[in-house]
């Protein structure tokens, strides 16, 4: 597995400079910013994501600000209550993506931020306090106690909530294999594992945030301008 060293210098090399590439890439939020999201932005990002995995973003955030109406402004404490004559009624509502499995998840997900808050404050501020070092476990975590949060969904929550995470996207993946840290894309626990202790290694020898380490990692490898 080579130094971190390399592979940010590989990237700095395809970007046009350390300079450059750092302003490509983006940091987590303060421990401040991420503490002050309240429960109802945390269900609104988790419903986002939910949305659009498998589904065009741009449509997803064109019809945000209906989401938002449709959904009262993802009050946790409203959202619980959805029932099935509600639901019914969203299945019917032009102003979101009308998904009836999606739809079920907001209850469910609303459910789950607030058992949350009331064992640990808040939503945020359980994330918050969970060690970055073990951040698959956290991924894991959502997965069992939310609802379609599998897959890449829990790290892209945790990405736009502001919390330090690295992504699997596929140019991350495919470096990991290239590295020898995984053959096949991590699904597994235990793949998880050696993910996370490969990332734990690169920010340790270079001290850069684990959402810098996989945009960089992206960027040394990948085409696109911009990582998730």
């Amino acid at each position: 597995m080579e130094h971190f060293s390399q592979t940010l210098a590989r990237a700095a090399e395809r970007k046009g400079g350390e300079q450059n590439l750092f302003s490509m890439v983006s940091a987590p939020a303060s421990e401040q910013d991420l503490l002050a999201q309240p429960d109802d932005r945390c269900l609104a990002i988790t419903t986002k994501i939910v949305f659009q995995s498998g589904f065009a973003w741009r449509v997803i955030d064109q019809k945000w600000p209906g989401f938002e109406q449709a959904f009262w402004q993802f009050d946790p404490n409203k959202l619980v209550l959805l029932d099935d004559s509600h639901i019914e009624r969203l299945m019917n509502d032009t102003r979101i993506v009308r998904n009836g499995q999606k739809i079920k998840t907001v209850p469910l997900n609303a459910q789950f931020i607030l058992d949350t808050a009331k064992a640990h404050g808040s939503f945020a501020q359980f994330v918050s306090q969970w060690p970055v070092e073990d951040i698959t476990g956290l991924w894991l975590y959502l997965k069992k106690h939310g609802s379609r949060l599998g897959g890449n969904s829990a790290s892209f929550v945790l990405r736009r909530m502001g919390k330090d995470t690295f992504v699997l996207s596929r140019d991350v993946t495919a470096h990991l294999i290239a590295q020898g840290v995984i053959d096949k894309p991590a699904t597994s626990q235990t793949a998880l594992k050696h993910v996370q202790q490969a990332f734990n290694t690169w920010q340790q020898q270079v001290g850069l945030p684990m959402t810098q380490l996989s945009q960089i990692i992206g960027l040394s490898v990948g085409n696109n301008e911009r990582q998730v």
